[in-house]
């Protein structure tokens, strides 16, 4: 198995992914936790790393804010809109733009990083373990990491209230390429073995859609979408919604004697 490529599908995958309604929960969800990370950093000027963050959605709001981006992915297509995107903006030459897999990081990049986003990327990865510890050693002492991640146990569960019941006692198996589902979705539990090897601590946990994907109506976010967006800001770090949510997004420091809680 090899990392995952969105290049034959790159237009496909920013419709999919950003723009329909649990894009849009995706992106309000996730930019909080990015706005709480750069409060809790509290510096004027950061440097981030949005290690396969495609065409740069949050590198380009992080830009935006004045702070310097290092945008990293293995598809050049995708970061060709980054590029086209960017190329108007007062804010561009705050976003250097890398064609490299996170694995070739340190042929391009030198130092380290405030703050490393890694959003959606370990489930489509053939090695994400190492990856992601590879990954840690360019936090500085201090930084903090907002790591997303496909859940595969609300994979699970959202099957079994389906009544996809033979599929999960068969361990839910790939039975055909399906270029948007992801290749490797990950239990929370193994993410934070992971991270304690790599002596990091989760400080914050939070639930990507945890109400979206289990609605019974197909359209009742197209026509219900504020309300829907704001039961999920309010129950996406409540358990057990949290831990049901498509994605699981953690906030990550390196360990230490005392951790002090957002």
């Amino acid at each position: 198995m090899i990392d995952h490529n969105f290049d034959p599908i790159a237009q496909k995958f920013i419709n999919n992914i950003y723009g329909s309604d649990k894009g849009a929960i995706r992106k309000e969800v996730v930019w909080r936790e990015l706005l709480t990370c750069i409060k809790r950093l509290n510096k004027p000027k950061l440097r981030i790393l949005d290690a396969g963050g495609g065409f740069g959605y949050f590198s380009q709001k992080l830009a935006a804010l004045g702070h310097q981006v290092v945008l990293c992915d293995i598809s050049g297509e995708l970061l060709t809109i980054a590029k086209q995107q960017l190329a108007d903006k007062a804010y561009k030459n705050n976003v250097t733009v890398l064609h490299c897999a996170i694995q070739a990081l340190n042929e391009h990049v030198e130092g380290q990083f405030d703050l490393i986003l890694n959003h959606a990327v370990l489930e489509w990865l053939a090695e994400p373990e190492l990856t992601l510890h590879s990954l840690l050693n360019w936090l500085n002492d201090d930084g903090l990491v907002s790591l997303m991640f496909y859940n595969k146990e609300a994979q699970r569960f959202f099957n079994l209230v389906s009544g996809n019941l033979s599929f999960v006692e068969l361990g839910m198996p790939r039975k055909k390429v399906v270029r948007l589902s992801p290749i490797n979705p990950l239990f929370e539990a193994d993410v934070l073995d992971w991270l304690k090897q790599a002596n990091m601590s989760v400080i914050k946990k939070t639930g990507v859609r945890v109400l979206h994907d289990y609605m019974k109506s197909a359209d009742f976010s197209e026509h219900n979408f504020e309300q829907l967006l704001a039961m999920e800001m309010k129950y996406c770090q409540r358990e057990p919604y949290a831990s049901l949510g498509r994605y699981t997004h953690f906030i990550i420091t390196r360990s230490r004697n005392e951790t002090v809680p957002f």
